[in-house]
């Protein structure tokens, strides 16, 4: 491949675009942390370059799709390819509306259109995409691509009938087999029908499940009992995928840094305001203290974590979207992770979600309620247990002294201010004992105190101590 690269790809990136560059059709399989949206920026630019595409299509959760805009097609797109790049926003201002026709404007630069998942659910987003794949020879890429795993959603339907019209097809994601063999069918369908060769999903479902009747409230309905044929089904894929997983990665660096974005509901808007409101003015007042300030930012931080405390002590709940955001990752993990979070409350909401999803017997915590005696006995179920895969608790508690080195991803749900606690806690999984890469993730509330707060703990900003006299303003 004459192509010169932006950043330099690691040997397992550069075997997956010797695979799939010039494939019309191809998955990339790639664990979480191996870097498959560089592989498909690099194979994008391949494609432009050669004069086989002049626009791609970017379908990615809402928590992703700011870092496609923001982060990854920036770092990696080569500088020398002139593009036009669109963030989708429902809410179609006369700015907006703007930025989308220059989608159809300038005709030898490489459009690029990168829209959520959530907007092929709508006429609207719907609609445009058509209209983009229409007037490009387009690449169509879906990141996280077990998002279309239902075949009954109106979502999965339209990609896939917006699919026949892009020239070419990717698939991305680091767990293609979310629950089971069967997430596959729609994934590929995508790509191309004939690649599984199964006239209906339900013929896919015969060959390799064997389903069981269940009773229940007074209705028959058909579960999957066990498997069957997986060595031929996963034969099949080997014909049009690359599977990458971090432990086959010697070259990648110990440890990876990824975000994962969540916008606040409505009613978590109008509090989270309503206190920088008031924040502000305290903050305007004659004597102004770091633990004021720190009050006052632990205030607003709990409203993105959907909590916050009243007047009279009490705490309030707060419809928020962070947790379908943590599920969403623990859906692409493989293997085992830990979930720090700042606050008590957080903690309990997210055992409760893990454990509906996955079973009571996936988790244990270590936070202030975990009581001593269970302590090492949690530790060690999940260091040593095939069941437990996760361990949720707070940095304040669980990030010292501690070994969990059978996860490899580490999630921060939410962050305190303390750099110690949050280096130490890194530490905890990334220490003598672990043998592969570290994926750490921060869940981050966009236009918040959160993306300041995490940006200060990757510079190596002691919040607690080290941000001082007029600078605390500009953290509220």
């Amino acid at each position: 491949m004459n192509y010169k690269f932006k950043t330099k790809p690691y040997k397992h990136q550069l075997t997956a675009l010797e695979k799939s560059w010039n494939k019309e059709t191809y998955a990339y399989f790639m664990e979480m942390g191996t870097g498959k949206t560089k592989v498909l920026i690099d194979n994008l630019a391949m494609l432009y370059d050669k004069g086989k595409v002049d626009g791609a299509l970017i379908i990615a959760p809402k928590g992703v799709i700011k870092t496609w805009y923001e982060q990854e097609l920036p770092t990696h797109l080569p500088n020398h390819i002139e593009n036009v790049t669109v963030l989708w926003q429902p809410n179609i201002t006369k700015k907006q509306q703007e930025k989308l026709e220059s989608l159809f404007e300038i005709e030898t630069a490489l459009h690029i259109l990168v829209m959520n998942v959530e907007a092929f659910s709508t006429d609207k987003g719907v609609k445009f995409a058509s209209k983009f794949l229409n007037s490009h020879k387009v690449l169509m890429a879906i990141d996280e691509s077990t998002t279309i795993k239902t075949p009954t959603a109106k979502r999965t339907k339209n990609i896939i009938g917006l699919g026949k019209h892009a020239k070419y097809r990717r698939i991305m994601t680091g767990s293609p087999v979310t629950k089971n063999p069967l997430d596959l069918y729609t994934q590929c369908l995508f790509l191309d029908p004939f690649l599984l060769d199964f006239q209906s999903y339900y013929a896919f479902r015969n060959r390799y499940a064997i389903m069981k009747t269940m009773h229940v409230r007074g209705r028959s309905i058909q579960v999957v009992h066990k498997f069957q044929n997986l060595g031929e089904l996963s034969e099949t894929l080997q014909n049009f995928s690359y599977r990458v997983l971090k432990e086959d990665c010697l070259d990648l660096p110990s440890k990876v840094f990824t975000k994962r974005h969540i916008v606040l509901t409505g009613e978590q808007r109008k509090i989270y305001d309503q206190m920088k409101k008031a924040a502000t003015a305290i903050l305007n007042g004659k004597v102004t203290t770091t633990m004021t300030v720190l009050t006052q930012l632990m205030r607003l931080h709990q409203i993105t974590c959907g909590h916050f405390t009243a007047d009279d002590g009490s705490v309030q709940l707060i419809e928020n979207n962070r947790i379908k955001e943590l599920m969403s990752v623990l859906e692409e993990t493989e293997g085992k992770a830990i979930i720090w979070a700042n606050y008590q409350r957080d903690v309990t909401q997210i055992i409760k979600a893990i454990s509906d999803e996955y079973g009571p017997g996936s988790v244990v915590d270590y936070y202030g309620l975990t009581p001593q005696e269970e302590r090492q006995e949690n530790i060690k179920r999940f260091q040593n247990g095939d069941e437990c895969r996760f361990i949720v608790g707070t940095t304040q508690t669980g990030g010292y002294g501690i070994t969990l080195t059978k996860a490899n991803t580490v999630i921060y749900y939410s962050n305190g201010y303390d750099l110690e606690k949050r280096l130490q806690s890194e530490d905890r999984a990334h220490r003598i004992g672990q043998t592969k890469s570290v994926t750490y993730v921060d869940l981050i509330a966009e236009d918040t105190v959160d993306e300041k707060i995490v940006k200060a703990l990757r510079d190596k900003i002691n919040i607690a101590s080290e941000v001082l006299g007029e600078e605390l303003k500009a953290w509220i």
